[in-house]
């Protein structure tokens, strides 16, 4: 599914996202629109490049082995179903893996930190090492887990710059969360950070 444009301009500025962003564990119901769900992936992961070889977060030798999903509630973005999607960087858009409501078990995979299931959307930063260790070795999975920090940097500070907010989450069993996502064996989820309007 094709997403809207994001915006390049505007907003709040750094410094005060900066200042503002704290960790939020307790979530509205309220739902996104489909502008702000653009914004927030396009801010972990977009293009800024017409090609779409240019990212907004720095890749080692411009590999970039993240994978960038969300999983959505029911009700939770307008205009978009329930699923797991997966962002398509150089298109802008989202193809949906899983049909259906994943936040109970997401949460439960979580450790059952169940608050997170309030949160309308969770964003999963995900990595293949493959992508790099074939140019950097064993050193490559460095690499990607620097680059899961600067993506999951940008979600946040973009939530904040949409009046939202975030938590990160780290405490999970890795196979659950993947399974869950069908992602591939050789595809690590790192890092979960669910986004709403903080309660």
């Amino acid at each position: 599914m094709r997403l809207v444009q994001p915006l390049l301009k505007g907003g709040m500025g750094l410094d005060e996202a900066l200042a503002k962003r704290r960790t939020v564990r307790s979530f509205s119901p309220a739902p996104l629109t489909r502008e702000q769900l653009s914004q927030l992936l396009w801010a972990g992961q977009g293009a800024t490049d017409e090609a779409g070889f240019r990212r907004t977060s720095p890749s080692a030798g411009a590999l970039y082995p993240i994978d960038l999903l969300a999983v959505i509630g029911s009700g939770s973005v307008e205009q978009m179903e329930a699923g797991v999607y997966l962002y398509e960087s150089r298109t802008h858009s989202t193809t949906l893996l899983v049909e259906g409501d994943h936040r109970d078990e997401l949460a439960r995979a979580s450790l059952s930190q169940f608050w997170m299931a309030k949160a309308p959307v969770s964003l999963v930063v995900a990595a293949e090492y493959g992508r790099v260790a074939s140019k950097y070795g064993q050193r490559g999975e460095r690499y990607a887990l620097l680059e899961a920090g600067h993506v999951a940097q940008n979600i946040m500070l973009e939530a904040v710059s949409l009046g939202l907010a975030s938590a990160p989450v780290g405490a999970f069993v890795d196979t659950e969360v993947r399974n869950l996502l069908c992602l591939e064996a050789r595809i690590s989820p790192l890092l979960i950070l669910p986004v709403g309007y903080p309660k």
